[in-house]
C-alpha cells in the first residue's frame, strides 16, 4: 500500500486547514477519516488536530458517518464545483433499492479503491473512493435504477486512462458485491456497453 507522506514543514500556518475546509465543500457530503487523509495526503495527526480547531471553530460538524462542512466558505479558500465525467453503467434487477444497493457498497475497499465517503450530487447520493495511488477519485451512484460510476473532469495533472481503469475497477468489483446469492429473489445484475454521454455533471448544484 502506497505511504502517507506527512505535511511538509513548508506549509503555512492554516493551510492544512484550509484545505480539508475545500475538500469538504468541495465534496459536499460527509466524508470518513481516512477518505480525507487520502484526498488531501495529509499525516493522520496533523489532520486530527485540523478536524479538531475547525470542529471548535463551528465550520466542521462529526458524525457516525464522517466529516461535513458547515455555513459559507471562509475568504480565501479553494472552493470550487467539482465536474463529474461519467465513465459507464449498468442496469440494476428489477425490484432492486437504490438505497439497499448504496448500503451493501458503503464503506467499502474494493482492489486499489480505498473508502472515502458519501456526497451529495446532482442526481441524489454518490459514494466516492480514493485510488490507492492518491492521484484522484471515482465515484459511483444509481439514478432511476441505473448504476453508474464517474470521475472528476477537471483531473489536473491526472492521467485520464487510469482514472478510467479505475472507474471500471469499481463498476466491476460492484457489479461482483451486487452478485445475488441463491436465496435471493431479484435476478442477476445486466450490463450494459459503455454508453456516449454527452453531458459532464457537477457536484455544484
Amino acid at each position: 500500500m502506497a505511504s502517507i507522506a506527512p505535511e511538509t514543514t513548508s506549509e503555512p500556518r492554516g493551510g492544512l486547514d484550509e484545505r480539508v475546509l475545500a475538500t469538504l465543500q468541495g465534496l459536499q457530503g460527509r466524508i470518513a477519516f481516512s477518505g480525507l487523509r487520502r484526498v488531501l495526503r495529509a499525516h493522520p495527526e496533523s489532520l486530527s488536530r485540523s478536524l479538531r480547531r475547525l470542529e471548535r471553530e463551528g465550520l466542521v460538524e462529526r458524525s457516525v458517518d464522517g466529516y461535513r462542512a458547515l455555513g459559507e466558505p471562509p475568504r480565501g479558500a479553494l472552493s470550487r464545483s467539482t465536474i463529474l465525467r461519467p465513465i459507464a453503467q449498468v442496469e440494476l434487477p428489477p425490484g432492486a433499492s437504490a438505497d439497499t444497493t448504496l448500503g451493501k457498497l458503503s464503506g467499502r475497499w474494493f482492489g486499489s479503491l480505498r473508502w472515502v465517503g458519501v456526497v451529495d450530487g446532482p442526481t441524489g447520493r454518490l459514494l466516492a473512493w480514493a485510488r490507492r495511488d492518491g492521484a484522484g477519485y471515482v465515484l459511483l451512484g444509481i439514478d432511476h435504477g441505473t448504476l453508474r460510476v464517474f470521475v472528476r473532469g477537471e483531473s489536473a495533472g491526472d492521467d485520464p486512462t487510469e482514472a478510467e481503469d479505475a472507474a471500471y475497477e469499481l463498476l466491476v468489483h460492484a457489479v461482483a458485491a451486487l452478485r445475488p446469492s441463491s436465496r435471493d429473489s431479484i435476478g442477476s445484475v445486466s450490463f450494459f456497453a459503455a454508453q456516449s454521454f454527452s453531458n459532464d455533471l457537477s457536484l455544484e448544484n
